[in-house]
């Protein structure tokens, strides 16, 4: 109970309640919680693993894969093991620094994936609708030029964030309702104006997530139409496989994150508990699935797995 004991006047510490309304119950929520985190961890290594040893794997889809993969691993990673410190050890204390920090970086990430969705979107059309010119627009260098550009776009985006709230005046009250020190949390603590930096993250939610998901659905809008002129039985049901897969690794990430703000928004009849589990499970359960869909829809990475999974057993 020492870690709860902090003084809320202290200047640089804030006190995370973990999940308010269900404390008894946090050792049996945390089961789960690990499960999800131990699977995710475990899918997306051995992905990075199994491209990083295998030669045939080395294309641009893959090393796109082996992006998504290092976001899915850092998501949760960001979060999950405060939030078991929190549940298993009481450890509710956070430095005002370390809000800032773990703020960051989780939406960093997440801005990060995004834009990695978007280059997979791209990958997928120039692969389908111009394939010819396939290797010379895509390879694995501009990959990594890419990677760089999505990296250096989040940082950039997310970066006036923390630095903003960090000028901030905060409340005497430092108690904040959630396992996580998300903006939507943090910046409810401040005391003083805070107009510019909401009307910063609104524009910037419309701009990042607005514009990727108008370039990926731009991207399959095009994908689809030449799908739909492919003669072969054979190429069409390929490209359709291989779109479906993409298709559903979006679903996954954009799908509880938009349901989950919905409800944040505008569901305020929805008690605080649900808010906060919901935001707990979209940061553990896309990174948790997507090497498992890819791993299962993809034939290729499926038997390179099989072939080291098999050698182990």
């Amino acid at each position: 109970m020492a870690a709860f004991n902090l003084t809320p006047s202290d200047p640089s510490t804030f006190i995370l309640m973990g999940i308010p309304g269900l404390e008894t119950a946090h050792i049996w929520i945390s089961i789960p919680f690990s499960i999800f985190y131990i699977i995710s961890l475990v899918g997306n290594f051995m992905l990075l693993s199994v491209v990083r040893k295998e030669q045939t794997l080395h294309k641009p889809m893959y090393l796109l894969l082996c992006m998504l993969a290092l976001t899915d691993i850092a998501t949760p990673t960001f979060v999950l093991p405060k939030a078991l410190g929190i549940f298993w050890f009481n450890l509710k204390g956070i430095t005002l620094a370390g809000c800032l920090t773990q703020m960051f970086f989780l939406h960093m990430v997440s801005v990060m994936h995004s834009a990695t969705l978007v280059t997979m979107a791209f990958d997928r059309y120039v692969a389908i609708c111009n394939p010819l010119r396939y290797a010379t627009i895509l390879s694995n260098a501009q990959i990594a030029k890419l990677g760089l550009v999505c990296l250096l776009r989040a940082v950039l985006f997310i970066l006036p964030l923390p630095l903003l709230l960090s000028q901030q005046p905060f409340c005497a009250n430092r108690i904040i309702p959630h396992t996580q020190c998300d903006y939507s949390a943090v910046y409810r603590m401040a005391c003083g104006d805070i107009t510019i930096t909401r009307i910063y993250s609104l524009m910037l939610m419309a701009v990042v997530f607005g514009s990727d998901l108008t370039l990926i659905a731009l991207s399959y809008g095009l994908i689809i139409r030449a799908i739909l002129r492919i003669s072969s039985n054979n190429a069409h049901q390929k490209a359709l496989n291989t779109c479906t897969t993409h298709i559903c690794v979006m679903l996954t990430y954009y799908t509880p994150g938009l349901f989950s703000n919905l409800t944040y928004l505008f569901g305020q009849r929805i008690a605080p508990h649900v808010h906060i589990i919901l935001a707990d499970l979209y940061l553990l359960i896309p990174p948790m699935l997507n090497p498992i869909i890819y791993g299962v829809r993809t034939k290729e990475l499926r038997d390179k797995v099989s072939k080291y999974t098999c050698c182990r057993t």
